[in-house]
């Protein structure tokens, strides 16, 4: 078997290398990374995590009749769909950890307003086992999530809301239920300031409100563009394999 020698493929032989071994040249110098630039979709994100809760929430506490239970439902609906494609966009911008948090979301929304509309007569239990699920899910996620500071605020104040919830429709108490509402609450006010931050911050091109990022996080918006190039060849997309 023929091998092509060092000049005809471009590559520089390795002397240390058995011979007759073929080499890839140094593609470096030659490497163009070109970025296409997209609107920051975490705002959008946390004001569809907002207005949802609100929603639920208002459910929970009664403000609503129980007849209002489709109503909800179709109100909550659309959420998912946002969420989804929050998660879409920020898989495109390389922030894994916010893509995934925004896609639970997004499929937490789709079966609460699915069972909603169904009626079925068990659907509050199953709805309970599923919110622990999520409570599993969130208290793994506050593990990675600490840098995000926006994140993990929104994620800590939702991890008793999946609590009561879960709680309540396994057992059924409407103290818990209640509690479970009063939370949703909560969590859409730090949903809606989130969103506001990250809307000011991104149309000043500066902090204006505080958000308490760290690390890479904060590396991310206060540092320059080394800092933003720093290990891209190790990145998804750039690496051969994930």
């Amino acid at each position: 078997m023929s091998t092509a020698s060092p000049a005809a493929d471009g590559g520089d032989e390795d002397p240390a290398a058995p011979p007759g071994r073929r080499f890839e040249p140094d593609l470096r110098p030659m490497t163009r990374i070109n970025l296409r630039p997209i609107a920051s979709p975490m705002p959008l994100g946390f004001f569809t995590i907002a207005i949802a809760s609100v929603m639920t929430g208002c459910l929970q506490l009664g403000l609503f009749d129980e007849a209002a239970r489709a109503a909800v439902a179709f109100t909550v609906l659309p959420a998912f769909v946002l969420q989804l494609l929050v998660s879409v966009l920020a898989f495109g911008a390389r922030d894994v950890i916010a893509a995934t948090l925004m896609a639970v979301f997004a499929g937490s929304w789709l079966p609460y307003a699915l069972v909603m509309l169904s009626g079925a007569p068990d659907g509050l239990q199953v709805l309970g086992v599923f919110n622990l699920a999520l409570l599993c899910f969130g208290a793994l996620m506050t593990a990675v999530t600490g840098p995000k500071r926006a994140l993990w605020l929104v994620l800590a104040v939702s991890l008793p809301r999946w609590a009561a919830t879960g709680l309540a429709g396994i057992t059924g108490a409407e103290w818990l239920t209640r509690t479970s509402g009063a939370l949703g609450l909560v969590v859409a006010v730090v949903a809606m300031y989130t969103a506001f931050a990250l809307m000011l911050e991104d149309m000043r091109s500066e902090q204006v409100l505080p958000i308490g990022r760290s690390g890479p996080a904060h590396l991310a918006v206060e540092g320059d563009l080394s800092v933003q190039l720093r290990n891209l060849e190790r990145q998804a997309g750039v690496r051969r394999t994930l």
